[in-house]
């Protein structure tokens, strides 16, 4: 199985080295309120440093008209993650449709999007019966309460196409902890080979 492992949320030089050395397949940088927030020239900084290949999103939640456009001027994202429900209003040519547990809305069958928890970064798990049934409607990353130490159980449970995470990697709110992203990546890339041998 190809996993897609994403770290959210990246503020330092020293989150960006811990992404690139254990080989991260995108980086989220925040531009919705948050400890996280970072300024779009602050990613684009940090961004400099990542491996060719590893992408890079630009995260917000609702943003005001007009604002994906002046954040993007700066930060050349990859993709732009946002709310679904305000995907349609973005002009952006690649974009990850966020879907929160309990709202309504449903995934398109065969699209990219992302599932978490009610509440964004607070470190909130999904029911993982129901993110498995979604996981089946098409290329689901899994976000919401993931860490070093749960991945990779949900990995064999729910079978999605990449996870999320943010705050279960981190020493403190913002601040990303380098041997905690080692671990939970090792721990995703473990659960993703066992689930091809099987």
């Amino acid at each position: 199985m190809s996993l897609l492992v994403k770290i959210c949320g990246i503020t330092t030089e020293e989150a960006v080295t811990a992404c690139s050395d254990v080989g991260v397949d995108a980086v989220g940088f925040v531009f919705a309120r948050s400890p996280r927030r970072v300024t779009p020239a602050t990613a684009a900084s940090l961004a400099e440093a990542l491996p060719e290949g590893v992408l890079r999103v630009a995260v917000f939640r609702r943003p005001e008209p007009g604002e994906v456009e002046m954040a993007l001027r700066e930060f050349p994202a990859d993709l732009v993650q946002a709310d679904h429900e305000v995907i349609p209003s973005i002009a952006a040519r690649a974009v990850l449709p966020v879907y929160r547990e309990g709202s309504p809305g449903t995934p398109a069958h065969g699209s990219l999007f992302l599932y978490e928890g009610a509440s964004s970064g607070v470190g909130m798990e999904v029911d993982r019966a129901r993110a498995a049934k979604l996981a089946r409607r098409g290329s689901m990353i899994l976000a919401g309460g993931l860490d070093p130490h749960n991945v990779f159980d949900v990995i064999e449970t729910v079978q999605p196409h990449g996870v999320d995470v943010s705050s279960g990697v981190e020493s403190g709110p913002g601040i990303k902890d380098p041997g905690r992203i080692r671990e939970f990546v090792a721990a995703a890339h473990s659960a993703a080979e066992r689930l091809v041998r099987t």
